[in-house]
């Protein structure tokens, strides 16, 4: 019998565990937290010192009798959660939960879910760290203070069901800010010239030398006269090199990846969404199947870290092959360090390979597309990281005709070093370091050339690009704006609740942002602050430490924020933009607002006048534009005989009578169901089938009544739930694919879609 209970967060891990323990081990999932601050009510007693009441999940109470079972008969219960902040809480959370005494209670962490890092995590257990918890606690307090009390004022002021947070708010100011400074840029314009060159003896290799300047002095091109005085004065002149500089230059490789760097490279390089990367490093972390003696086996390290660190075994593994493979002058004489940016979390390690050995080529096969390019990407920075940098020969030549400069920049590659495995992507691709520019001919000072060609070409100066993905959380990160494992989160947040919207990969803000963010701005200038942001993550890392406490931080910051909410409260009006024209009901003037279905315009005589036009809601400096006319179709209807016309609500577009509200007639399509083509398991006759309800889309067998089991989301036909082999279908909250989870209720397998499933950044 089992004499040990190992509690993890995620089915997944349980399998992977089972794997490589013994018997003296029962592995049991939590699903992540197991309580949680309940979301009908503030649930912080601010007169109490800011005490928090915490309730079990509604969905987690199976999982807790399930839980308390397996502990029984157990003389030691080891919480295994994730190796963070938010996994000290989850621990601390089951303990509580299960009324567990502490003295059957240990801690274990682990970066990687490999034999040998369990087995010296069970060997080292410890307690739970009360001031990781506390920190944890503070960064839930400020968010649910800041969520819950600032919401409401915008459901007052702009309209219902809009949210603020401390952290997600100041990344839509991010967004907002640059778009206004895209706005109020002025161009400016200049010119580049380039000559085309050749040396007149020898091979005719052709090379480009750009204007640099006059008289030894550097001089910028602005006008396009300026450009025609440097063209006549040097079409008919000598051409010669004035001077040669070589020079050897060193390209260091880059650290292993963190979350911030995984994210931004995984968008340049695969494409990825943060949310999709951080779900498919997830899968990766908790455990692939191999097949074989292999089984089930974790991939790599940890992936919500900032740490550069790389433990010591593995930097021996990775230079044993780098050896091996490549030859010894590619691994360095002393391993590679890299310096982290937050020296709190070097407990944790860098995003690494768990075994060297397991290239992504040999494993491919046991792998979805998804986890084999980004296991790809991980494995080659990994093994870049560890090898010698690459060695560059640069040379540069100024050259001289009629005492104008131009300069010519080239290199060559003395060794690739890491370059043989990897080359980092850029923000920017067009832009070209002087070490990466195609080598030049061998050129001589004194030597005289031909000049081929002159290419004048006028530019204008360009505003900051809009962030992409990758650029707002480099951003973010460089800001001390939320920590990495919220990234992904805060992304897909600030779309999902309509303040940015995603345009050719680059995020621009909505009307509805621009507005939410001019108001909170004047009205919480310290929380829309940047650096107050950043602050406030230093000091939770204090709290971590111990060298700060969470009441007084909390304190200290809940004073100013009340008086700026009743200063809100009393003085913000509602949001309504005068657009200077008269109602032509009424002849008062008309103004701009907001409802759940985005931007429209109404007679500020409202509610004695009820005038109102659709609008598009898009665009920064443009009037509003009518939206054009509804769809008329040719079914009549059966109550007045109007022709119905198209109509859009909550769950998408609906044929309705025009005459509403007088007829208020709503045409229900009597088609047959959408068949997914899915047995259905209960019965083993019907077929599941997509069926629409008030509460949305659903499917569910069409042999109802006799038959009335129903799914949630869609079920999946390319997979069988890993657990039990039963049908996986997808999970869905307010109509944003989740997770995906398990049929039967008996298994209870569930996994993630999020980069955190237990962030709740509607508050964040």
């Amino acid at each position: 019998m089992a004499r040990s209970l190992i509690i993890v967060e995620s089915p997944a891990k349980t399998k992977t565990l089972k794997g490589f323990l013994g018997p003296d081990y029962k592995v049991e999932a939590s699903m992540g937290h197991v309580r949680d601050l309940p979301k009908s009510k503030l649930s912080v007693d601010i007169e109490n010192d800011f005490a928090l009441t915490y309730e079990p999940l509604t969905d987690r109470k199976d999982v807790l009798g399930r839980l308390a079972a397996a502990a029984k008969g157990c003389d030691t219960i080891y919480l295994a959660s994730d190796p963070d902040r938010e996994g000290e809480a989850i621990s601390w959370h089951i303990a509580a939960a299960l009324k567990l005494p502490k003295s059957r209670i240990k801690r274990i962490v682990f970066n990687e879910i490999t034999k040998s890092a369990v087995q010296a995590a069970l060997a080292n257990p410890r307690d739970i760290n009360q001031d990781k918890v506390e920190a944890q606690e503070t960064r839930r307090t400020l968010d649910r203070l800041v969520g819950y009390k600032i919401s409401p004022l915008l459901w007052k002021k702009v309209r219902k069901d809009l949210s603020a947070g401390r952290v997600q708010s100041v990344a839509v100011r991010l967004i907002c800010d640059r778009e206004r400074e895209i706005l109020a840029f002025v161009p400016v314009e200049y010119w580049s010239l380039t000559a085309n060159l050749a040396p007149q003896t020898g091979k005719k290799q052709t090379f480009d030398a750009s204007f640099v300047g006059f008289e030894g002095k550097k001089l910028e091109i602005k006008t396009e006269e300026q450009t025609l005085t440097v063209l006549q004065a040097v079409e008919k002149a000598a051409w010669q090199v004035a001077k040669v500089k070589k020079s050897e230059r060193q390209r260091r490789p880059y650290a292993p990846f963190i979350t911030s760097t995984i994210q931004q490279e995984a968008a340049r390089k695969l494409g990825f969404t943060s949310k999709r990367t951080m779900s498919v490093a997830q899968q990766l972390y908790e455990g692939i199947d191999l097949g074989g003696e292999a089984g089930t086996v974790g991939l790599i390290t940890y992936m919500r870290t900032d740490s550069t660190r790389v433990a010591g075994e593995a930097q021996v593994a990775a230079k044993e092959y780098i050896v091996s493979t490549f030859g010894r002058p590619y691994a360095p004489e002393k391993f590679n360090v890299y310096k982290s940016k937050n020296a709190a979390q070097d407990a944790h390690e860098a995003i690494r390979p768990t075994y060297i050995t397991r290239d992504p080529d040999g494993i491919k096969t046991r792998l979805n597309a998804d986890q084999y390019k980004l296991y790809r990407l991980i494995w080659l920075r990994f093994i870049a990281s560890q090898m010698s940098p690459a060695v560059m020969d640069v040379v540069q030549a100024d050259i001289e005709a009629a005492k104008y400069t131009f300069r010519a920049t080239g290199s060559t590659i003395k060794f690739d070093g890491f370059l043989r495995v990897y080359t980092e992507g850029k923000d920017n691709p067009a832009q070209v370091d002087d070490d990466e520019k195609p080598p030049l001919p061998p050129l001589n000072e004194g030597q005289a050339l031909d000049l081929l060609k002159l290419l004048p070409k006028q530019h204008f100066t360009e505003p900051p690009p809009r962030f992409t993905e990758a650029t707002l959380v480099k951003m973010m990160e460089e800001q001390g704006i939320g920590r990495p494992s919220t990234y992904a989160s805060i992304i897909s947040t600030i779309q999902d609740r309509g303040y940015v919207a995603l345009n050719e990969k680059k995020f621009q803000p909505t009307d509805l942002g621009l507005v939410v963010t001019d108001l909170l701005v004047q009205a919480f200038p310290q929380i829309l602050d940047v650096h107050f942001t950043a602050g406030m993550e230093e000091r939770l890392d204090a709290i971590e430490e111990g060298k700060e406490t969470r009441v007084a931080l909390l304190k200290e910051f809940y004073a100013p924020f009340e008086k700026a909410l009743k200063a809100a409260d009393e003085n913000m009006g509602k949001f309504a933009k005068d657009i200077g024209r008269p109602c032509p009901e009424c002849a008062s003037p008309l103004v701009e607002k907001f409802s759940r279905f985005g931007k429209f315009i109404s007679c500020s005589n409202y509610p004695t006048c009820k005038y109102s036009e659709k609008v598009a809601a898009e665009g920064l400096d443009g009037e509003p534009v009518p939206v054009a006319e509804p769809v008329v179709s040719e079914i009549p209807c059966p109550n007045c005989s109007r022709l119905l016309v198209e109509k859009t609500g909550r769950f998408g577009k609906f044929l309705a009578c025009p005459g509403y509200p007088e007829c208020k007639y709503i045409h229900k399509d009597k088609a047959a169901a959408v068949s997914t083509g899915v047995k259905c398991f209960a019965c083993g006759k019907g077929e599941f089938v997509e069926k629409r309800s008030r509460t949305g889309i659903f499917y569910s067998c069409n042999q109802y009544p006799a038959c009335k089991t129903a799914l949630p989301g869609k079920p999946l036909t390319d997979r069988q739930c890993p657990q039990c082999g039963g049908l996986l279908h997808e999970k869905v909250f307010k109509g944003r694919l989740t997770g995906i989870g398990c049929a039967s209720k008996e298994c209870g397998y569930s996994e993630s879609i999020k980069a955190s499933p237990k962030e709740e950044t509607a508050e964040a």
